[in-house]
């Protein structure tokens, strides 16, 4: 039994819960779990996550910004991913290879072709057997954020502080990739209760595995 699953979504949709409570379901079925996220997931890509997330950083460019998320990709699949796939866990992944082509592809304006050549190669063709995107309003999204933020439960970085513009390109772009590949892809609305979020993902896990 072997399961590659990521979440993606807009900020302040409630990933990291979701993943917690997903992590403990699974661990209580007595199944192997390797929880990770990106940018991050191993020494080299927490290195790579502060230049990315700084907002000293603020002049980066575009391509600069996704060769960078690659690179920390690249490393991610290499010591974290690949491995525990081999050994026969459930990868759980906060945001991966779909983010790339939400954010600097929708969001940045990028080139959607060079970017699938450019995340195919830092993954290996290693893609998700299934995406869980949690959808939210993007103001309200960010509202969140800003409140954990400041009770200090969260960060709040270079990619947060963008426009409310860029925010929904991201989000149209994460609806219309979901709609491409109804069959990898999970929508969630990101305002349901917990419980309801966590019991949708479930019976879809349920039936992955």
């Amino acid at each position: 039994m072997v399961a590659f699953v990521t979440f993606e979504g807009p900020e302040g949709s409630g990933k990291s819960t979701q993943i917690q409570l997903l992590d403990r379901a699974l661990r209580a079925r007595g199944l192997g779990v390797v929880c990770t996220r990106e940018p991050g997931g191993t020494a080299i890509g927490e290195q790579i996550r502060d230049v990315l997330h700084s907002h000293a950083n603020t002049a980066m460019v575009p391509s600069a910004e996704v060769l960078l998320y690659s690179a920390d990709r690249a490393q991610h699949v290499a010591e974290v991913v690949a491995p525990a796939l081999a050994r026969g866990d459930i990868v759980i992944s906060d945001r991966y290879a779909e983010s790339t082509l939400a954010y600097q592809g929708y969001g940045r304006g990028l080139d959607m072709e060079a970017l699938r050549r450019i995340t195919a190669f830092a993954i290996g063709e290693l893609w998700p057997d299934l995406v869980i995107y949690l959808d939210l309003d993007v103001e309200l999204g960010l509202r969140r954020k800003q409140r954990e933020q400041a009770a200090g439960r969260g960060e709040w970085n270079r990619m947060d502080q963008e426009g409310l513009a860029f925010h929904r390109r991201v989000r149209e772009g994460y609806l219309a990739m979901a709609r491409a590949e109804p069959g990898r892809w999970l929508v969630v609305d990101g305002n349901q209760p917990v419980e309801t979020i966590h019991r949708i993902i479930c019976e879809r896990i349920a039936a992955l595995l």
